[in-house]
């Protein structure tokens, strides 16, 4: 009898493993995109100098990059500032109220239909290890990981650069053009093309759909742009 190859016998998972980074992406990205793109078509709506559009635009991403990645860095500090909290918490408990922990590990392993007599020995087992006990709580019962070492740097990092790689793509038509109407059209067609592209990749890397993620994100940066334009041109001509 034939023995099936290891290559068909090996069962390989493909799962998402950068959600992490990619969320700072998206966050950086989306914004990026959206922010400036709205500032320079409310500009366009209220003045004829491209200058002025880019000046600040790029005041204006340099602004939001650092209050993001900032923002993104405390964010980052702060969940791993309450993971150390939580786990001292659950050191503190398996040894000052170890009954009440014992029964918490016997509601967790009811939740995915294992009866008391079959969870006993694993609570056996993770009783001889208090490591692995807290590990256990934190991850089941209060749903926590432990954040990598330099995950606040790294996250402030990717949020800032991303916001600035989105917030150029808007203004490179007013770079170019001298015209400020027509670098708007072009600023607008590329914008909502590269929202297009960027919302069509996260919704395969997410698994929530191409399309629907794609539609979402350009209908969600049109309809800044757009309410800024528009309110820029009643403002304008109120003032004038």
């Amino acid at each position: 009898m034939e023995r099936p190859s290891s290559a068909a016998s090996t069962h390989v998972e493909s799962h998402f493993e950068a959600g992490e980074t990619i969320r700072d992406i998206v966050i950086g990205l989306s914004d990026g995109l959206t922010v400036p793109f709205a500032l320079a078509a409310g500009l366009s709506g209220a003045t004829a100098s491209s200058r002025l559009v880019v000046l600040a635009g790029l005041a204006e991403i340099a602004a939001g990059s650092i209050a993001m990645g900032l923002g993104g860095y405390l964010a980052a500090r702060g969940d791993a500032e309450h993971y150390v909290s939580e786990r001292k918490r659950e050191e503190e408990e398996i040894v000052e109220r170890t009954h009440d922990e014992e029964e918490e590990i016997f509601e967790i392993f009811e939740r995915y239909g294992v009866p008391r007599p079959s969870a006993a020995p694993v609570l056996d087992a993770l009783k001889q290890n208090p490591t692995a006990w807290v590990d256990f709580m934190m991850r089941f019962e209060l749903g926590l990981e432990e954040p990598r070492p330099g995950r606040a740097l790294r996250s402030a990092l990717t949020i800032a650069g991303s916001y600035i790689a989105g917030g150029l793509i808007p203004l490179l038509p007013y770079l170019i053009i001298a015209s400020n109407a027509e670098a708007l059209r072009f600023s607008a067609v590329i914008t909502l093309m590269a929202l297009g592209l960027f919302g069509a990749l996260k919704g395969r890397l997410v698994g929530t759909g191409w399309l629907r993620s794609a539609l979402q994100t350009v209908l969600i940066g049109g309809i800044a742009a757009s309410a800024a334009y528009l309110l820029a041109r009643v403002l304008n001509s109120y003032a004038g």
